[in-house]
C-alpha cells in the first residue's frame, strides 16, 4: 500500500514502496504495488490437499505446461484476509514486482511480475489485466503480441464438461496409445491439454469446454471478448487451453509472442492468466473472494525498467463510467491518457454510481472525467471542474491534450 497518505494539497506526488519503472504502467490502470506474499508451508500443504496428487515439485509443468501454481494464489488469498483487504474499497488491484517467495517449484518459466484483481467477478477485470500486461510487454520490446483464451466456466459448467469429456475418451480408449491412456488415468484434462501428436489426433473431435458453459459463464466470456475487440487486441480461442479444474474457473488466457512459431527457440508464452473464484471456500475461509490474476514470464527484462521508483504523479482526475457502453471505451481512454502521462483515479470494476462517486469524494481530485452511454457512442468525455462545477465535452482524440493543459495549470498553483 502507499507509504504516504498526504492530501493532494500537500503533495503533487504519491510515494510508494515495492514499485519499479515497469510497474508504473500498472499504476495508470489502478493497480497498487505491494510486497509479494511469502508462500508458507501451510500454503504448500493446502495446495497439495486441493490438487490431490497433481502437485509436483519438479520441472514438469502440468496442465498445458502453464505455470499455474495454486500455492501462489493461496498465499495471495491468505494475505487478502490477514491484512483485511476486504475492508477496503473493492476490488483490490495489486502489482507484485517480484515473484512470491517460498515456493519449492522449479520450472522453465521465469516469474517476472504479477498483477492480481480481487473482489470482483466482472469481465473488465480480465480485460484490464490483459491490456496492462500487453502495455508492459511492449515496453520490454515485445511489440507483436496476441491473446489465446478459453473458458471452462463455473463449477456447474466444469462438472458437465468433465463428464462429457470422460465419456468421449472412454469410447475411444481401445484406440488410444499407451501414453494417452496414462494421461487419461492422471486426469482427462491432462490428455486434452497434451501436445502429443497421438493426443492431438483424438482431441480433434473431443468435446469443447465452451459448449458446456452456463448462461452466466457464456456471457462472461462474451464480454471479455467484447473488450478485446474494442481495444483491437488480436485473440484466438484455444480449446486446449485448460487449467486445473480443482481451483481454476471461468477464463484462462495467455499472451503470446506472435513473432515466433512454436518450433522457434524464442520465448512464445509471455504471460498466463486465470480466474480462481471459489478458491477461498476450498480453503475453508468463511469470506469468499472472487479473484483473477496474470503472471508475466519475461526471461530477460530490460534492466532499466526494473529500477526502483519511489514516487509517481498524483492523479488530477477521477474517472467515472456509467453503463456497459462506457466500460467498453474506458480502457481506450485510460491508455490514451497513460501515453500522455496523465494518471487517473479509477473505479472501472465498480458498477454502481454511488460507489464510484464515493471514490471521487475520497480522493478530492480537482477534475472528474465522466463517460455515459451518450458519450461512449459519440466518443466524447465530460471533463468537470470540482471547484467551479464547470464542465466541457471533449472529443476522445483531444482528451490527452486537454488534460495535459489542465495538469500544467494545476501544477502552477
Amino acid at each position: 500500500m502507499p507509504a504516504s497518505h498526504k492530501k493532494p494539497t500537500e503533495s503533487k506526488f504519491i510515494s510508494y514502496e515495492h514499485l519499479d519503472k515497469i510497474g508504473e504502467i500498472s499504476t495508470y490502470y489502478g493497480f497498487v504495488p505491494m510486497k509479494s506474499p511469502t508462500i508458507t508451508k501451510e500454503d504448500i500443504d493446502a495446495a497439495k490437499d486441493i490438487l490431490e496428487g497433481d502437485y509436483v515439485d519438479d520441472e514438469t509443468e502440468l496442465h498445458a505446461h502453464l505455470p499455474l501454481h495454486v500455492e501462489e494464489k493461496i498465499a495471495i488469498i491468505r494475505t487478502y484476509h490477514e491484512q483485511q483487504l476486504h475492508a477496503m474499497t473493492q476490488p483490490v488491484m495489486i502489482y507484485f514486482k517480484d515473484p512470491s517467495r517460498g515456493s519449492t517449484r522449479k520450472g522453465k518459466y521465469h516469474r517476472y511480475a504479477d498483477l492480481e484483481i480481487l473482489g470482483t467477478s466482472g469481465p473488465i477485470a480480465e480485460a484490464t489485466l490483459i491490456q496492462t500486461s500487453r502495455t508492459m510487454l511492449t515496453e520490454e520490446g515485445y511489440t507483436n503480441t496476441s491473446v489465446e483464451i478459453n473458458s471452462i466456466g463455473d463449477r456447474e459448467s466444469i462438472a458437465r464438461f468433465t463428464r462429457e469429456l470422460t465419456s468421449y475418451y472412454r469410447k475411444h480408449i481401445n484406440t488410444m496409445s499407451a501414453a494417452c491412456r496414462q494421461l487419461l488415468k492422471q486426469d482427462p484434462f491432462e490428455l486434452l491439454a497434451s501436445r502429443n501428436p497421438d493426443a492431438q489426433e483424438i482431441n480433434a473431435k473431443a468435446p469443447r469446454s465452451m459448449d458446456f458453459l452456463s448462461e452466466t459463464s457464456r456471457r462472461h466470456l462474451e464480454e471479455v471478448l467484447e473488450y478485446l475487440e474494442k481495444l483491437s487486441i488480436p485473440y484466438v480461442i484455444n480449446n486446449s487451453l485448460i487449467g486445473n479444474r480443482k481451483y481454476c474457473t471461468e477464463t484462462i488466457f495467455t499472451i503470446i509472442n506472435s513473432d515466433v512459431s512454436e518450433k522457434a527457440k524464442a520465448q512464445r508464452i509471455l504471460a498466463v492468466g486465470v480466474r480462481y473464484n471459489g478458491l477461498a471456500k476450498r480453503l475453508a475461509i468463511k469470506r469468499d473472494v472472487q479473484g483473477v490474476g496474470i503472471s508475466l514470464l519475461v526471461k530477460e527484462g530490460k534492466t532499466e525498467l526494473r529500477k526502483p521508483l519511489a514516487k509517481v504523479k498524483r492523479p488530477i482526475a477521477a474517472f467515472v463510467q456509467l453503463g456497459v457502453e462506457s466500460k467498453l471505451i474506458s480502457l481506450e481512454i485510460i491508455e490514451c491518457l497513460r501515453n500522455a502521462k496523465i494518471p487517473l483515479h479509477l473505479s472501472l470494476a465498480k458498477d454502481r454510481l454511488t460507489a464510484q462517486v464515493s471514490s471521487v469524494e475520497k480522493y478530492h481530485t480537482p477534475y472528474v472525467l465522466v463517460v455515459g452511454k451518450k458519450e461512449a457512442v459519440e466518443r466524447t468525455i465530460i471533463v468537470r471542474d470540482n471547484d467551479t462545477h464547470a464542465q466541457n465535452i471533449i472529443p476522445l482524440e483531444d482528451i490527452a491534450k486537454h488534460m495535459k493543459s489542465l495538469e500544467t495549470k494545476w501544477h502552477k498553483k
